[in-house]
């Protein structure tokens, strides 16, 4: 796992640890020292925790003036024992949402479980974005089915095309635009 790097051909585009609206701003990485883990795997110095032991992310693209945040996980996804989305929710989402944010694009190819609770971190984090949105992309397939198992999906925009995106061969703005305009069939 510590091979898995976070998606970095954006940097020319945005980086969180020089964006003072960031949670992760002023942040140092090494590219040498493994500190991180989850459970008894390493994983690479440039992904960021937020408090959960299972589960880190980077914020790979952010514009202010589309209220648009871009972010990629890895790890277990454990809200049943380490509540990570209220980690995610309240040590994340809000600085974003403070900052303007309403529309959140959250990249999942890296998740290898998920482990329910309740819904109402998802759902107030729905109710909290008004005009906005919520998009998981790129899920694995039984991650996904815990998600609508668990009916997170009602708070979410996730599945078909949603799950096939080669969002890599894209620039940050086109993929946006990709996700809002799916995004915007969807609820029409």
């Amino acid at each position: 796992m510590h091979e898995i790097e976070p998606y970095y051909n954006w940097r020319g585009y945005y980086t969180a640890e020089t964006d003072a609206s960031s949670p992760f701003f002023g942040r140092e990485y090494s590219e040498f020292e493994f500190s991180q883990a989850v459970y008894n795997y390493f994983i690479h110095p440039q992904w960021d925790h937020f408090g959960s032991p299972t589960l880190f992310m980077k914020i790979l693209y952010v514009d202010y003036e589309e209220s648009i945040c871009i972010f990629e996980m890895i790890g277990e996804w454990n809200d049943a024992i380490n509540n990570d989305i209220m980690f995610l929710k309240r040590d994340v989402i809000e600085q974003l949402m403070e900052a303007g944010i309403n529309k959140f694009i959250v990249i999942g190819e890296n998740v290898f479980n998920f482990h329910s609770s309740d819904d109402c971190y998802y759902e107030e984090w729905f109710d909290e974005i008004e005009d906005g949105w919520i998009a998981f992309v790129n899920f694995r397939d039984h991650v996904r089915k815990e998600f609508e198992y668990a009916h997170i999906d009602h708070y979410l925009v996730m599945g078909g095309e949603l799950e096939e995106v080669d969002w890599r061969s894209m620039s940050p703005m086109v993929f946006c635009k990709k996700i809002e305009d799916y995004v915007q069939k969807r609820l029409e």
